[in-house]
């Protein structure tokens, strides 16, 4: 019987199976923020365990709160500061070199096929858009991890989606993982991989795959994994070229970590996207979703344009070209993030953000701030925003507001409309 690419990751990395249905796995790396690693770090050091197992494989940034808004956000900064700096960690990203944890580790070509990641983030999943197994853990595993370079996992079970057709212009990664999360619910995939295959994603970029594995979480997954391919040899290419002699070779190497066509799966889902329409998310979960044709003429308070889901330099092309030489509606107030400071100078050396400022928006640093309600972007009772984050729970960006998911198409159109509305990219 064939193995899935879960199964061939967990296989090279075991180091031991207590239980039958239990794996301990040697971790490739371990990234940290400031919100969920302090926590780790103060018990460890309670413990007289102030180490860690290999400062090269730890990588750590400060991105939910910064710069810090208030005491405890800069107390929580400083931990991590200062950990970084007595364990000699030389992948620490600070105040003015740091992005969204998501974004800015793919960046740097931290996260190659094959590997096994963790972090204190849900949304760690994104980085199986390169073929790797990478999970968001809790403060004990997490903690584990530091300290041990290893992490319990349950035998991976897997889901295979098969996404054929082609996407009409103005649909977006965004509205296929929407739609995905919708088909199945926000259930419909726990305690399970989640593999993305087919054409679409065949054409998709590594932008776009990261943007699908990002909220596989959202449908219960324990990661999301794109088989590697030529497009991931090429993002990584400056940081692998001293280990291949060409392209080819890294391609051949990357080849093992796909699944075998024998391989057995919990579910095969077949998707025809041919006919999908650009989607919002409504209510307070993931899984309830409407085509935005349907919700047109919602009236909206805010716009948010960024995150580890939508804030990479593509989907701010994609907004800029819907937001050009038009303006916000009246009462309406815009907020693009961009998600690292590689993509902010992107951003700004290809007009990008004086068309976003031209249109009335407030361009801030790279945050993940406004996406969990933390800062730069807090909603007040009542209001609704439109956003390109990954999460519309009740309360998620400030408490008693609405948030509409959709992607960075919809949401600018939307901006321009002051209510819910397509994009002029959209071709039905």
């Amino acid at each position: 019987m064939g193995k899935t690419i879960a199964q061939k990751i967990f296989e090279k990395h075991l180091l031991e199976k207590p239980f039958k249905d239990t794996y301990i796995l040697k971790l490739d790396r371990v990234f940290c923020h400031e919100i969920t690693t302090p926590i780790a770090i103060n018990d460890l050091c309670e413990r007289g365990k102030d180490r860690v197992f290999d400062k090269t494989k730890i990588k750590a940034v400060i991105d939910h709160v910064t710069p810090a808004k208030d005491s405890k956000t800069a107390t929580q900064e400083k931990i991590l500061r200062d950990w970084a700096k007595r364990n000699d960690i030389k992948d620490f990203f600070d105040i003015g070199s740091n992005g969204v944890c998501h974004a800015i580790f793919p960046e740097k070509g931290f996260v190659r096929p094959g590997f096994t990641v963790i972090m204190g983030d849900s949304h760690t999943c994104t980085h199986g858009a390169f073929g790797a197994f990478a999970a968001g853990v809790g403060t004990t595993d997490l903690e584990v991890g530091i300290l041990k370079g290893v992490c319990s996992f349950k035998e991976p079970k897997a889901i295979k989606f098969v996404l054929n057709g082609t996407l009409k212009p103005g649909v977006y990664a965004k509205d296929v993982i929407l739609h995905l999360i919708g088909k199945i619910g926000v259930n419909g995939a726990t305690n399970c991989v989640v593999e993305f295959t087919g054409p679409i994603v065949d054409n998709f970029g590594m932008e776009e795959r990261m943007t699908i594995c990002n909220m596989a979480v959202e449908a219960g997954a324990t990661s999301g994994i794109c088989f590697p391919d030529q497009k991931t040899v090429d993002y990584l290419w400056e940081f692998i070229k001293d280990e291949y002699k060409t392209k080819e070779e890294a391609l051949a190497d990357y080849q093992q970590w796909k699944s075998d066509p024998d391989a057995e799966y919990e579910k095969v889902i077949e998707c025809d996207l041919s006919d999908l329409q650009p989607l919002a998310t409504i209510g307070y979960k993931p899984d309830q979703v409407k085509p935005i044709a349907e919700l047109a003429g919602t009236k909206v308070d805010q716009i948010y344009i960024g995150s580890c889901t939508n804030g990479r330099i593509s989907d701010l092309r994609v907004a800029a070209e819907v937001l050009k030489g038009k303006r916000l509606a009246p009462g309406v107030r815009g907020i693009v993030s961009p998600a690292t400071p590689k993509i902010y100078k992107m951003a700004l050396d290809e007009g990008l953000l004086s068309i976003f400022m031209d249109a009335g928006f407030c361009v801030t640093n790279p945050t993940c701030g406004a996406c969990l309600g933390m800062s730069n972007g807090v909603l007040a009772e009542g209001e609704v925003c439109a956003s390109t984050t990954n999460r519309n729970f009740n309360g998620r960006m400030g408490k008693g507001g609405m948030v509409h998911l959709m992607s960075p198409a919809s949401a600018a159109a939307t901006a321009i409309a002051g209510t819910i509305t397509n994009s002029p990219l959209y071709k039905a």
